[in-house]
């Protein structure tokens, strides 16, 4: 049914980021209607409590830029500070990609069951040949190295990592250049590679690529897609791979957060009934996300993203250097 629906996909999208534009363009008068909320929010560390409403536009934020190569966690930082509600914190942000991991579940279901029954059969019948095995090795391997970067920067100082990488006017040369990457892998990328076509090697390189997602303004989608792009693979299979790629990744990040974000205990917790609207938005725009960019790649390359990503970017050096954040 909702296949059938698929040329609303644009419009619906379509709006969801001019939604985005015409938040951010009023974040500042919002911000200041809010001084005494903004001066409230910053609690230990910097961390902000999250209302239900914000939670609401946060989980929209998420799903609308999680599969979409323009950076979640940019955006999620990035959209708080433009309307004063303080930084929601890394906790926050890892806990609601948990929606965007049942949105790609429930899009990919089908393939998921395929690749797992194939790898299941390979294994039991040492048919090593199997392409569902090796795709699902790849995706294995590929999580590997995100994993072990995630764990190395738990032994850094949060303070340093929050100051450096979480920085605005880091986002946003970060966007800049993972911007211009892309645009050179549309350029160079011969795109004549299907799913079909598929190996651990994609899976190796498309890995190594999401693991420097981990520093905000990358995107998981972003890096992943750009590799695959440089690997030859066509856009909309790049993109299908990064999804499935992703689900592991971000279901960890997710789980590992989720116990802190509930702890009755902190200080900085967050009420279960703000978090499930969180949740279900970020799950809703994330499935209404997978569906439209999977349809727009089809026909139509990368570089609407490439100039969003050089605006973006752009916009944030020039408020940063105008004092406007």
């Amino acid at each position: 049914m909702f296949r059938q629906t698929k040329k609303y996909l644009s419009p619906i999208c379509f709006f969801c980021f001019g939604l985005i534009f015409g938040l951010a363009l009023s974040g500042r008068d919002f911000a200041v209607a809010n001084t005494d909320l903004a001066q409230s929010a910053a609690n230990i560390g910097g961390v902000a409590q999250v209302n239900l409403f914000q939670a609401i536009v946060l989980g929209f934020v998420q799903g609308a830029t999680e599969f979409i190569p323009i950076s979640s966690t940019a955006h999620l930082k990035a959209v708080p500070v433009f309307f004063g509600w303080g930084d929601p914190g890394v906790s926050f942000i890892a806990v609601i990609q948990l929606g965007s991991v049942a949105a790609v579940l429930s899009y990919f279901w089908s393939d998921l069951s395929q690749i797992t029954k194939g790898m299941i059969e390979a294994i039991r019948t040492s048919n090593y040949d199997s392409q569902d095995f090796w795709l699902a090795v790849g995706i294995a391997v590929g999580t590997i190295p995100i994993v072990v970067l995630g764990l190395l920067l738990k032994f850094f100082d949060p303070i340093w990592y929050e100051t450096i990488f979480r920085s605005m006017p880091s986002i946003a040369i970060v966007s800049i250049v993972m911007a211009l990457l892309l645009a050179l892998a549309e350029n160079i990328g011969s795109q004549k590679r299907n799913f079909k076509d598929l190996s651990v090697r994609d899976g190796i390189l498309v890995g190594i690529a999401q693991a420097l997602a981990i520093i905000p303004g990358v995107s998981r989608s972003g890096s992943t897609i750009t590799a695959g792009l440089f690997n030859n693979l066509e856009r909309a299979t790049a993109a299908r791979f990064s999804f499935l790629l992703g689900i592991p990744a971000i279901l960890l990040s997710g789980l590992v957060e989720l116990r802190e974000l509930v702890n009755p205990s902190d200080e900085q917790s967050i009420q279960l009934t703000v978090l499930i609207a969180a949740l279900i938005s970020s799950a809703v725009f994330s499935y209404l996300a997978i569906a439209w960019l999977l349809e727009f790649l089809k026909k139509r390359s990368t570089w609407v993203f490439v100039w969003y990503r050089l605006g973006f970017g752009v916009f944030i050096l020039a408020a940063v250097a105008i004092g406007w954040i």
